[in-house]
């Protein structure tokens, strides 16, 4: 890849990024919690089976929590591997380690709730980012090669 393209993608993702830390401390009208009003999940996929209890669903809860905690983390499945070469491996690891100093942020800061869900469904999206990444990579250096 050109070193101007990945000028321009190092932008884009850092802009990306800058909006995503609005959206996880200040955005949707969030405000700091008082310490006695704070939650927290450390349960794995239970924040996730609330979203999909049949006696209490809501689509549109669901869909924004579940497909939006996948979605808005593609990029940079597709964006890091762009960047920089990493293995599957490297990357996931330090993704949920970036996503685990996020929560903890959060927590800390008492904006926004610590939920090891949402780091189970960024890594889910930035794993779906990664893989297409792979995808098209493979195919264009196979057409390359013919």
């Amino acid at each position: 890849m050109n070193t101007m393209l990945r000028k321009i993608i190092v932008v884009l993702i850092t802009a990306y990024l800058l909006l995503l830390l609005y959206w996880m401390f200040w955005g949707f009208g969030r405000s700091s919690h008082r310490l006695e009003e704070y939650t927290y999940n450390l349960i794995p996929f239970h924040t996730m089976k609330q979203y999909l209890n049949v006696n209490d669903f809501n689509l549109r809860a669901s869909a924004i929590n579940l497909l939006g905690n996948i979605g808005v983390f593609i990029p940079f499945g597709l964006a890091v591997p762009m960047i920089v070469r990493v293995s599957w491996g490297r990357f996931i690891a330090g993704f949920i380690f970036a996503l685990f100093l996020l929560e903890l942020v959060q927590m800390l800061s008492l904006r926004g709730t610590f939920d090891v869900d949402d780091v189970i469904l960024n890594t889910a999206g930035a794993a779906i980012g990664y893989g297409i990444c792979q995808a098209g990579q493979t195919k264009w250096v196979r057409e390359r090669r013919q």
